[in-house]
């Protein structure tokens, strides 16, 4: 604390210039002053000093002092003194002392640190009066406090092996004061100093010295101050544990038993299992090593023995030895008896008395009993098999499965029904469950077997680069569903069930090529030049299944379409693939925000939202389908977020009926409500297919909006006299959710009628189908409740297409030739602007134009984008349309130069 003193005449002039109030004891003078208050003469002392403040958005912050002794105590801020009337004071004795304390404040507003413009901070400072002199206190500077949203560094994923060590940089945003870093793991503090955790304060690091499995998580970096708190990007770190060879087993024994042979031993990649990405081990799993071994020597018979004398008895025996050769080595024994004998009188010999041919031999006696024994055996089998055959045709003439073998078994007997009633079929679910369904190539070997597929140019079709092929395996039709462990289906119903694999692969060259995933509205397009010349690639398609990896992580966003996987991993193309899926969104109206998101290791990261430009990606949405360019293989969908409750999404609504088949009299109606795509309604089918259901009606579409009402499923004017329904399901209801995230399993409401008599053949009713606020669909049933009735609605109202993969130029509505022509003439820069960007124009794929500025050949890309939109109608005209305009424009010498002309009527004509 500095200090100075002065005389009086000083302390007036500056409190006269200054227009402060001059204290009346000063004016006295000290000698006065002093006798008044009975105190020593001494300079004034801070009690109270101003300290540093931050002003934290528009708020005034107040600065301090107090002194003693002190007849008077002003504020000088940044060298010029404050006016009095900002002052506010206050004065007390002290009473223990006796001396006069006085206290003083200011505000300092967030206006006067901004219109402060000086080499350091805004800093104000207290003076304090006494009858021997002034004395100041310590500068406080005041700040305006403030933390930028951006972080300088954010910390960055990574992958570490076990052991290893993680360090994650962060830099904080800039602020006043200096924001403090606190590390998150998995959206909790983490422990810093436990464990091998270090955090350098300085360079804002976290250190793990010794990474342990438990250490992978998604890491966050937070900063904070007096104003906010900011929070880092998410890095994600993964410990991974390369393999390890387990010991070698024992040597297997020689595979021959005689001679040259081969002996194995194995080991497994178990000490430890390569974990979370972690390489597999290198070498073999199997080591062979050759054997020889000694032929075992089978043993022979020599020569038998001289007769011996005939004995009392009446015979003669003579023996052989197995010693030509002896058996050796594990060789068999000699067949055969080691010794003979034989009657060696003539039958003349007599036996207790008799005759020899008198006597009875005991062998013949027990050949009588075997022959008794076996006759009662035979006799009380045959009873049986009577019994057993009389009792099953009793059974069957009561048994009406036995009695109609053409009746499919009810799938549905043992299920009860109550009002409400709204679930997910789970025979439907079990099917979609099949490895067989799930798998997108099945004839590759899995990632990590000991025998690896190798990719070489112009290699086998069943090639893929290292470690690049997925792990598929079938499931064969007719194996063990359920949680039961035993057989849903009978074998009848898998001979003519016939369920459509959501898959599609194909080796496509520098031709290019098209993958279909019939009956789905899902297609892939691989452009002409796409793949290198002298290069094979075999690409797959496949739509995923699996209801857990196809959760969208906000619970705001549902899908509006499949999951699709194309691939394979690390495919080069040197252009972007053109994906058309199809959708449920209803897009008439801006209410959607729709996104395609891809999946990363069970994550689904956004690649893009359609409605927006991107030079990495482009999406083309349409009314039912959206169309996009990409460049990465990989697992992809459309999601969406509605933007208000008029959002709505399309459901069809299908009936299905069948017989009952547990009760002659009963009839089951099955109203499917899924989303508006092919590849849905088509499971519904499938499932249908394999319990023997028919489609009742043309599927209709109902839109239901997002405004949380739910649906409600009615069945109306059943003729009463005919048919009974089950009580309290006529009307039965979704909930909004189900609904509106139904888009992987599809909800179906039952509705159990019995008719009165056999006579009553005919069903007719009304089905209603609404949203309590939206609209409302009517499904008129009209059918024949007899099961081999013939009048039923076919399954697809499109063709049953099969075709999934073609070729070369087959594939392209455009010929090569003509597609050449248009790339070269419009990717050339015009100067009249007939360039690449016109095409797009008026082939109305105008938007997000930069993308296309980024590829090589952007006019190649433009005509992709607009092969995989007419891929159903197939016709030219409306490129031919687009190329007669661009020509219309231009003089004869630019049309001559273009070919225009030519490309148009070689199209119109195609088309």
């Amino acid at each position: 604390m500095g200090q100075f003193s002065g005389g009086c005449c000083w302390s007036f002039s500056i409190l006269v210039l200054l227009g402060l109030q001059v204290p009346a004891t000063l004016a006295r003078g000290p000698r006065g002053e002093a006798l008044q208050h009975g105190q020593s003469g001494t300079l004034p002392r801070f009690l109270e000093e101003p300290v540093d403040a931050y002003i934290i958005k528009s708020n005034p912050i107040k600065l301090r002092c107090q002194a003693r002794p002190a007849l008077q105590i002003f504020f000088k801020c940044n060298g010029e003194w404050v006016h009095q009337s900002q002052h506010m004071s206050q004065e007390h004795t002290d009473i223990v002392t006796g001396l006069k304390i006085r206290e003083v404040m200011i505000n300092v507003s967030r206006q006067q640190v901004e219109d402060f413009h000086g080499p350091e901070d805004y800093w104000c400072l207290c003076v304090a009066w006494s009858h021997l002199g002034t004395s100041k206190s310590r500068k406080a500077s005041v700040r305006i406090a403030y933390l930028r949203k951006n972080f300088e560094q954010d910390p960055q994923g990574t992958e570490v092996p076990l052991n290893g060590m993680i360090v994650l940089h962060c830099r904080p945003p800039e602020g006043v004061p200096v924001a403090e870093v606190e590390w998150l793991k998995n959206e909790e503090s983490l422990n810093v100093g436990a464990d091998g955790v270090i955090s350098k304060k300085g360079d804002h690091e976290l250190i793990v010295s010794e990474a342990r499995l438990s250490d992978s998580g998604n890491y966050t970096c937070v900063a904070s101050n007096i104003v906010a708190k900011r929070r880092s990007a998410t890095a994600m770190v993964v410990v991974y544990v390369n393999g390890g060879w387990s010991s070698w087993s024992d040597w297997s024994a020689c595979n021959v038993r005689c001679g040259r042979g081969v002996q194995k031993r194995s080991r497994t990649c178990t000490n430890p299992a390569p974990l979370n990405g972690g390489a597999f081990c290198e070498g073999m799993s199997v080591q062979k090593s050759t054997c020889n071994t000694v032929c075992p020597v089978d043993g022979g018979w020599g020569e038998w023995s001289e007769w011996s004398v005939c004995s009392s008895d009446c015979d003669r025996q003579h023996a052989r030895e197995c010693t030509a050769p002896e058996p050796k080595h594990g060789g068999r024994l000699c067949d055969g008896a080691a010794s003979a004998a034989e009657n060696c009188t003539g039958g003349l010999c007599i036996q207790n008395r008799k005759l020899l041919h008198d006597a009875k031999p005991q062998g013949v006696e027990r050949t009588s009993d075997v022959a008794l024994y076996s006759g009662l055996a035979a006799g009380v089998v045959t009873v049986v098999l009577l019994i057993v055959a009389v009792t099953l045709y009793r059974r069957s003439q009561t048994n009406p499965l036995l009695m109609n073998s053409s009746m499919q078994p009810d799938l549905t007997v043992s299920r009860t029904y109550t009002s409400p009633i709204c679930f997910q079929d789970s025979i439907d679910k079990e099917l979609m469950a099949e490895h067989s369904l799930l798998d997108p190539l099945p004839d590759l070997k899995a990632k990590g077997a000991t025998e690896r597929a190798e990719y070489h140019v112009m290699s086998h079709p069943q090639t893929f680069p290292r470690g690049l092929a997925p792990d598929y395996r079938r499931v064969a039709v007719g194996t063990t569903l359920g949680r039961r462990g035993k057989n849903l289906f009978t074998p009848r119903v898998f001979q003519t069930l016939s369920r459509p694999l959501h898959k599609a692969t194909a080796v496509f060259g520098h031709a290019g090529g098209r993958l279909v995933l019939p009956n789905t509205g899902i297609s892939l397009l691989v452009p002409h030049g796409g793949i290198a010349e002298d290069t094979t690639w075999e690409m797959y398609m496949s739509i995923n299944q699996e209801d857990s990896s196809t959760v969208p992580e906000d619970g705001a966003e549902i899908f509006l379409s499949p999951a699709i996987t194309y691939g394979p991993p690390g495919l080069d193309l040197s252009c972007p693939i053109a994906m058309t899926i199809a959708h449920c969104a209803e897009v008439a109206a801006d209410n959607w925000t729709i996104r395609l998101k891809r999946q990363i290791q069970d994550k689904w990261e956004e690649v893009m939202s359609v409605d927006e430009e991107s030079t990495s990606c482009y999406c083309l949405l349409e009314a039912q389908t959206c169309h996009v360019l990409l460049e990465q293989p990989g697992r992809y969908a459309l999601v969406g977020e509605a933007l208000n409750q008029e959002a709505g999404k399309r459901l069809r609504l299908a009936v299905f009926g069948s017989p009952d088949l547990s009760n002659s009299l009963g009839f089951t109606l099955r109203v499917y409500c899924v989303d508006d795509t092919p590849y849905a309604f088509q499971e519904v089918v499938v499932g249908e297919r394999s319990r023997g259901g028919r489609l009742l009606e043309e599927p209709k579409i109902l839109l239901f909006k997002g405004n949380t009402f739910s649906l409600q499923v009615s069945i109306q004017d059943v003729p009463r006299l005919l048919w009974s329904i089950k009580p309290f399901t006529t009307c039965q209801e979704f909930s909004f959710s189900q609904v509106w995230a139904s888009n992987r399993c599809p909800l179906q409401c039952a509705f159990s009628l019995e008719r009165y008599s056999l006579s009553s053949s005919q069903l007719s009713c009304k089905i209603s189908v609404r949203q309590v606020t939206g609209e409302e669909q009517i499904l008129q049933i009209y059918t024949s409740v007899v099961e081999n009735e013939k009048g039923a609605v076919p399954f697809f109202t499109q063709s049953d297409c099969t075709i999934t993969s073609q070729t070369g130029s087959k594939a392209f509505k455009i010929p090569p030739s003509i597609r050449q022509r248009i790339s070269a003439t419009f990717d050339t820069a015009n100067a009249n602007g007939k360039d690449w960007q016109l095409l797009a124009q008026k082939l109305h794929i105008d938007r997000n134009l930069g993308y296309f500025a980024c590829q090589q050949s952007p006019s190649s890309v433009i005509l992709s984008l607009w092969e995989a939109q007419h891929q159903d109608p197939g016709d030219l005209d409306s490129l031919a349309s687009a190329l007669e305009e661009i020509g219309k424009v231009q003089s004869p010498r630019e049309a001559g130069a273009l070919g225009c002309s030519k490309e148009d009527s070689e199209l119109t004509r195609l088309g």
